[in-house]
């Protein structure tokens, strides 16, 4: 079963602490100045556990939280219910171009446009130029961070799937252009 959390403030569940745990401990000698974490308290929770003891800045950032899937936030979807044509979940994971959001909800389009525009800030940002920061957020917002690097359109949100979670991209600014220097790395083993 896959749930539509969303922007439901939903907490991490042990899974998830351990999944955070593990990608720390790989980051640990990862000289993180910054933090730039979602609202959402599942990724802050998520970037502390990262951390661990380091005591470093963590900022929140709503361009960078999940995907609002309006009034069917935490809706539960069966894969069966996720690939079918007749769903209305379908376009979003298969025809992100042509997925209409339910009510309240956001579309890949307005998605895309507020993490660009994130990016963007981050760029321009002199005092943050020569700073290694981490960014704790969410899959579909991640995608969209990647795929406003990268140029996609809708179309080609999902070009690599939907990411694992605790998933780590990393990104250099050089020379005034993101360059994605690896993605949806994990560090951890059936856990």
């Amino acid at each position: 079963m896959l749930r539509l959390q969303g922007q439901t403030d939903t907490r991490l569940n042990e899974k998830g602490r351990a999944l955070a745990r593990l990608t720390g401990a790989a980051l640990q000698e990862v000289p993180f100045d910054l933090v730039v974490s979602s609202p959402l308290h599942r990724a802050r929770e998520t970037a502390e556990l990262i951390l661990g003891e380091r005591k470093i800045p963590i900022l929140e950032d709503a361009r960078i939280g999940e995907i609002s899937f309006g009034e069917l936030e935490g809706k539960q979807l069966s894969k069966e219910e996720k690939n079918d044509p007749c769903s209305e979940f379908y376009c979003f994971f298969h025809d992100p171009a042509h997925y209409i959001p339910p009510e309240g909800g956001e579309t890949v389009a307005s998605l895309l446009e507020r993490t660009r525009v994130f990016l963007d800030e981050l760029k321009e940002r002199k005092e943050w130029q020569d700073k290694t920061i981490l960014i704790s957020s969410h899959g579909a917002a991640v995608r969209a961070l990647l795929a406003a690097i990268k140029g996609l359109s809708p179309k080609d949100f999902w070009q690599n799937g939907v990411p694992k979670n605790c998933a780590v991209s990393i990104v250099d600014l050089e020379d005034g252009a993101w360059i994605i220097k690896e993605q949806d790395v994990v560090y951890y083993e059936n856990v």
